[in-house]
């Protein structure tokens, strides 16, 4: 049975590195919102899978924090947001174009784990938690490398959340955080997409009539 888990672990580990790979390669802002709700899934499956060794009511409350927020509210927000938005895709880049952020998260996952081997491996961390906390640390710099590839508002509040992923990976199987900050990071997160929202609202009725974002985005202008 425990070994039954930690496989589960190890392979969630890998489709959670995948679809932050299929998330800096995207370009279609469905798919990207998407991506993010797969990959929260996996969290939070792995984040069930990890209870039922440990038993910790912390990490069955982040899990159901996780689903609530990561899987159900914030990916439909986005896609509410983006149904009454003209931008459909983000094909603006700087710096790094997709196929390149692509070979430089694979330096990055490479680098993250050949750094943490001896630091992990010192504090006796089973090869499950090894492996998720290699995951977390590379899903956090992933995010930031979407970030800085991407122009977009809309498509940076993605890296964002990917990051946050990251961390969450990072405090359930490294070090664990407190609840309440945890539950105080997806407020955040709330915060953040809402501002993402109002910026991306905006400069889209920049060149146009002025008209309030809340409008635009609650259903004021048809």
């Amino acid at each position: 049975m425990i070994d039954a888990a930690q496989g589960s672990v190890e392979i969630l580990s890998v489709f959670v590195l995948i679809s932050a790979a299929f998330i800096i390669n995207g370009r279609d802002l469905f798919a990207l919102f998407s991506l993010y709700r797969l990959q929260s899934f996996f969290i939070f499956v792995m984040a069930m899978v990890l209870f039922t060794r440990t038993g910790s009511y912390t990490t069955l409350s982040l899990a159901a924090i996780t689903l609530v927020s990561k899987v159900l509210v914030i990916p439909m927000f986005l896609e509410m947001m983006q149904r009454k938005m003209k931008i459909k895709r983000d094909s603006e880049f700087h710096y790094l174009s997709p196929t390149s952020a692509i070979f430089v998260s694979m330096v990055m996952i490479m680098i993250s784990y050949i750094s943490l081997s001896g630091v992990l491996r010192e504090l006796a961390l089973s090869n499950t938690f090894f492996l998720a906390t290699v995951a977390g640390v590379s899903l956090t710099l992933m995010g930031m490398l979407f970030i800085f590839s991407r122009r977009q508002a809309i498509t940076n509040v993605i890296g964002y959340l990917t990051m946050e992923n990251g961390v969450l990976l990072i405090s359930l199987f490294l070090t664990e955080l407190p609840l309440i900050i945890e539950a105080l990071i997806v407020l955040d997160l709330f915060m953040l997409v809402l501002l993402a929202t109002l910026l991306a609202f905006g400069i889209d009725s920049a060149d146009g009539e002025e008209v309030s974002p809340f409008e635009k985005l609650f259903g004021g202008v048809k």
